[in-house]
């Protein structure tokens, strides 16, 4: 039977480990407790989580323990990791909401009821460490040579790495050793760029109590046009609905490239692997709804089913999409109909019946209703044949919509480019 472990290699998880030998002695051996910690720096995470996130998922699926563990002690002082210049200090009370947020955030991955999971706060240990206690009994263990030569501090030292950064490997080894010793925890698990901090846990474990533990990294994932995962022109994909909704969200992956498919079907999909190596026989049109099941499972993930489907149903109509072929991922929860019309997903816009009988210019309406980002951004696309209304592409900047324009009841749509809609509703 396949552990936890080999099933997070298979699925392309698995960048570094401490020792591969002992690592698969250890989930040979039992259940394991693993942690990863999640930074409050904001009030959501975004879809850059979502690999340590699913990576918890399947432990847990697999019978193991998984512990997500919020930083809002590490957070008064901010990770150098990955950084050129010093984060910015967030105040104890902005940190303790960030905190709750993405406690209830992770609640939607993971299920912490009767302590199947665990959501623990660092800083209910680390705000009440004595600092000369701390020295004597935990700093005596680092090198500061040693500390200097992690490449997280390397980065930092040509722009200048302050002391309280400096202390970052500390406290998150210390973390591990905490949950080494209170709650059993022998994994920690993190992004590659955590290495060195990682391993400093596992060396401060050795040291203090003579045991091993263990440390496995995760790949930081790009797309294979070589971007970082989940920025867009209009910014950060969250986790959050209230800042990406689950529409946009589904949009996001569905326009995934096609050398991105099998690898995000992996990732961010619990679907069996011998279905997502099929992807590499799909093309045309069938590639595209391996798409839009890759869009459907991610978002079902994250904001649930009866959000999966509305999304999936707006994308459909907005798209005319073709439904997805039953034997195409039997194992994905995906309807596999033509839904009934439901564009309650698309950016919506309101003008009166009488505004409309003198006509209203489709540049300002553009940019009033936040399709463009401003009238000369929607100059630009009209210049370029890049608006349609209903299908038909502008011609002239001076071009207006007018109430003859909506042939089907009230509404009428206006298109951006391939892939971005609005609907225009005509009211009394």
């Amino acid at each position: 039977m396949k552990s936890a472990y080999d099933i997070l290699k298979e699925r392309g998880f698995v960048e570094q480990v401490t020792e591969e030998a002992l690592i698969d002695e250890l989930f040979g051996a039992g259940p394991v407790t693993c942690y990863i910690g999640f930074d409050p720096t904001a009030t959501s995470l975004h879809i850059g989580s979502l690999v340590p996130i699913m990576a918890l998922a399947h432990m847990q699926q697999n019978g193991n323990k998984p512990i997500a563990l919020v930083g809002g002690g590490t957070g008064l002082i901010g990770d150098p990791s990955g950084k050129t210049e010093m984060r910015q200090v967030l105040t104890r009370e902005q940190i303790d909401y960030n905190a709750q947020c993405l406690g209830k955030q992770l609640s939607q991955y993971l299920d912490f009821s009767d302590s199947k999971a665990l959501l623990l706060n660092n800083a209910d240990w680390l705000t009440a460490i004595n600092y000369i206690e701390f020295l004597r009994d935990i700093g005596r263990h680092f090198s500061v040579n040693r500390m200097l030569s992690a490449e997280s501090y390397k980065i930092r030292l040509e722009k200048g790495l302050n002391f309280i950064e400096f202390n970052y490997m500390l406290l998150q080894a210390y973390d591990f050793l905490y949950l080494f010793q209170n709650q059993g925890c022998s994994l920690q698990m993190g992004g590659n760029d955590q290495w060195g901090n990682m391993l400093a846990g596992t060396e401060l474990i050795r040291k203090v109590t003579g045991k091993d533990s263990h440390a496995v990294t995760f790949p930081l994932i790009t797309t294979s046009l070589g971007q970082k995962m989940g920025k867009t022109e209009k910014g950060t994909i969250w986790l959050d609905a209230a800042l990406t909704t689950p529409y946009e969200y589904y949009q996001y992956w569905i326009n995934t490239a096609d050398a991105d498919l099998e690898r995000f079907l992996k990732l961010f999909t619990f679907l069996p692997l011998d279905e997502i190596h099929a992807v590499q026989k799909l093309a045309d049109a069938q590639l595209n709804m391996a798409k839009a099941v890759l869009a459907f499972e991610a978002t079902k993930v994250t904001h649930g089913r009866d959000s999966a489907e509305g999304a999936w149903r707006a994308s459909m109509e907005a798209f005319h999409s073709r439904p997805v072929d039953a034997g195409i991922f039997p194992a994905s929860s995906i309807p596999r109909t033509a839904p009934a019309t439901d564009t309650s997903a698309i950016q919506r816009y309101a003008i009166s019946r009488k505004d409309l009988e003198a006509g209203i210019s489709i540049m300002a309406t553009c940019a009033k209703s936040g399709l463009t980002k401003s009238s000369s951004e929607a100059r630009r696309l009209i210049e370029q044949g890049g608006i349609y209304i209903n299908e038909r592409q502008v011609k002239s900047i001076d071009e207006k919509i007018k109430a003859t324009d909506f042939t089907e009841g009230n509404e009428l749509r206006v298109r951006k480019g391939k892939k971005k809609y609005l609907i225009v509703e005509m009211v009394n």
